[in-house]
């Protein structure tokens, strides 16, 4: 059940960034986008991602892998449309 949990916590978290890149993307502005937040949101999510390699916790990898991809997306555009 706790899997489950896991699962869906992930989910609902790391696909919330998904709305707001596709902003960034077709209006081609992040100006109201933090650098630092960005940042440190990918740093963040990198340490979780560590963190569950370490513990072999599924859910924890899988969800922070694909964070770090849809975190990456966001830094691009914040660097490309974010001045």
């Amino acid at each position: 059940m706790s899997d489950y949990i896991g699962y869906l916590a992930g989910v609902l978290t790391t696909f919330c960034y998904i709305p707001q890149i596709i902003r960034v993307f077709r209006l081609k502005s992040a100006k109201e986008i933090s650098l630092l937040f960005t940042i440190l949101l990918l740093v963040g999510v990198v340490v979780w991602l560590v963190y569950g390699i370490l513990l072999s916790l599924v859910p924890i990898i899988l969800w922070n892998s694909t964070g770090v991809v849809i975190v990456v997306a966001l830094l691009y555009a914040k660097l490309k449309y974010g001045r």
